[in-house]
């Protein structure tokens, strides 16, 4: 019997845990051959490929982010292939089950829940004795009837092989996401959150966690991402590990799920003091700091410690930061929604992921939708259009926001320009993003693509008509970010050049006469350092501003070396009156 597990990833860059464990768990009884796409594919393509595999069975783990492209593949499959027995799994068609087996009267048989042991038993009785009645956790058809078994109990996690030994994932290890788990289940009840109708938490043996993650370290694997949805809850358990990937790193890099307000300071400082800087990244859930939309979706956080715990670890240098914020939860209105951004940007994480409350199947939230008014998408991702207190308008309107946000902070673009924008120039850091996400809007902007250049002169041009005033020192400092943001000596700037060829003649003829004075390395003067220096002029004493956070409004002139053999930079500002230089 051929068997063929497979998904359609959001990117190539992505990886499908389940299809691994699936086929862990099902051999050496089966030979299961893995299958992963992308959403993106054409179906057509999908479909021939998978055709060409000539499997008996094929079971497509499905999620809210591609059930109806997956739907699409499965009926085609089907309509070639009859006698092709199709399988689904997965947090998409766990719940509501009795309507997705009517949706899609193609799909013989849906694994409910965790789907190790109930699809290796369902191999089992499609090449034997067809008693799928006796299946725990398995929907299938009887006489026309949908027939949804009763569910398994939850799996003792020390029976399950591992699923990241395969010798056919090695070789892609370096250039895509490893997704790892340490344990299953979650504590908490959030209503938004599918992990909230499984209560408990269940751990894999330690010693076998660290063989894997020794193991795919060792043969090349550069980003694991950890999927358990609270690594920090056993704490003892999370310093070990966290001391383990630290001695065994070599260059890999670790993301993990932590709820922000139960982790100990002291936790956070053994990460200061050991971690080495980069190679650990938390993502934060804050999803709101309003305490009655929290109690409604029965949250419980604790802004203070939140932020502590933020704070430390920004102050600690070692670990990069990502929170998310929910639009559109319960009782909490724009004008609410505002007062949580700012909240939370006002922490300064690396990064802030702005999304929007979508309606699980399955979840409490859902459930309960017209308590709250709730009006949202009949297909998946299922996303919220409005709800009692936030219009569809307000939606649209905050969505602008997140397209500033991921393009002019998120991406690290303009760190310098927005920090100063938000902080000196707009009321809020929310009114800013919110006017140039209206200005981006009304501009037709969202229509075409955008280069870096681009992205400053959209910004320039939104700042001329929003805060004129602020232009003299901003354009400055969009300056000193462009040069920052290019690892190479830049061709052209986003604006036209201060100097001109012969000003810079004399200004390199001023440096190399001062070289001393400007602290500048000895190797830099060498190989035709000129080429990969630029220099421009600034309306503010950058050094005043780095060192004290003061803006002084006084001419300076900023230079730029790029040593490419390093990587690195070399930054140096003087004043103008040191320079015998008429420049403009």
């Amino acid at each position: 019997m051929r068997v063929v597990v497979s998904t359609l990833n959001a990117k190539y860059i992505h990886t499908c845990l389940a299809l691994r464990y699936l086929k862990a768990y099902a051999e050496p009884e089966y030979d299961v051959e893995m299958a992963e796409y992308t959403i993106h594919d054409p179906a057509m393509n999908i479909v021939t490929d998978l055709f060409e595999k000539n499997p008996d069975v094929i079971g497509f783990s499905c999620y809210i982010w591609n059930i109806e492209e997956t739907i699409v593949v499965a009926s085609m499959l089907k309509k070639i292939k009859p006698e092709l027995k199709i399988v689904f799994g997965g947090p998409e068609v766990t719940y509501d089950t009795e309507y997705w087996m009517e949706r899609i009267p193609f799909v013989d048989f849906i694994v409910r829940n965790e789907g190790e042991e109930t699809f290796k038993q369902l191999l089992d009785e499609i090449s034997s004795n067809e008693e799928y009645h006796l299946i725990l956790g398995l929907a299938h058809r009887k006489d026309g009837e949908v027939v949804i078994n009763p569910p398994r109990p939850k799996l003792d996690l020390t029976t399950l092989p591992s699923p990241y030994r395969f010798e056919e994932d090695k070789e892609a290890l370096s250039k895509r996401i490893t997704y790892f788990e340490t344990s299953r289940g979650c504590p908490f009840s959030c209503q938004f959150c599918l992990s909230s109708i499984e209560y408990g938490v269940r751990y894999f043996d330690i010693e076998i966690v660290k063989r894997d993650l020794l193991y795919l370290i060792e043969n090349g694997a550069k980003m694991i991402k950890f999927v358990d949805r609270t690594f920090n809850i056993q704490r003892e358990y999370a310093k070990e590990i966290f001391q383990f990937l630290i001695d065994n790193h070599q260059g890999c890099q670790f993301q993990f799920e932590i709820t922000a307000d139960i982790m100990p300071p002291e936790l956070l400082q053994f990460l200061n003091d050991n971690a080495p800087p980069g190679i650990f990244r938390f993502e934060i859930g804050v999803q709101s700091t309003n305490d009655e939309t929290n109690k409604l979706v029965k949250r419980h956080q604790n802004m203070e410690k939140l932020e502590r715990t933020v704070r430390m670890v920004k102050e600690g240098g070692k670990v990069v930061q990502h929170l998310d914020l929910i639009a559109g939860l319960p009782e909490e209105d724009y004008d609410r929604f505002k007062k949580t951004f700012n909240d939370v940007f006002d922490m300064r994480p690396e990064e802030l992921q702005l999304g929007f409350l979508k309606m699980l199947r399955g979840t409490g939230l859902r459930i309960n939708a017209k308590q709250f008014g709730y009006v949202y998408m009949d297909h998946a991702p299922y996303e919220m259009l409005s709800n009692k207190v936030m219009s569809f308008a307000d939606i649209a309107r905050i969505k602008r926001v997140e397209v500033i946000l991921d393009k002019y902070w998120n991406d690290h673009r303009t760190d310098h320009t927005v920090e100063y924008l938000v902080t000196h120039v707009f009321p809020t850091p929310f009114d800013f993003f919110q006017s140039f996400g209206d200005f981006w809007y009304e501009q037709g902007w969202r229509k075409i693509g955008h280069q870096l250049d681009d992205l400053y002169n959209r910004l320039y041009l939104f700042l001329q008509q929003e805060a004129p005033s602020s232009l003299r020192v901003v354009e400055s400092l969009m300056t000193y970010d462009y040069l920052l943001h290019h690892n190479h000596k830049p061709r052209n700037l986003w604006k036209e050049a201060t100097f001109t060829k012969q000003e810079l003649t004399e200004l390199f003829e001023w440096i190399e006469n001062h070289r001393d004075e400007l602290q500048l390395p000895e190797d830099m003067m060498k190989h035709q350092w000129k080429k990969h220096t630029i220099i421009e002029k600034l309306n503010f004493s950058l050094d005043s501003y780095l060192k004290k956070g003061n803006m002084i409004e006084e001419e300076e002139l900023v230079l730029v070396y790029y040593d490419v053999k390093r990587q690195t930079k070399v930054v140096r500002s003087f004043a103008r009156e040191d320079i015998a230089v008429n420049a403009k």
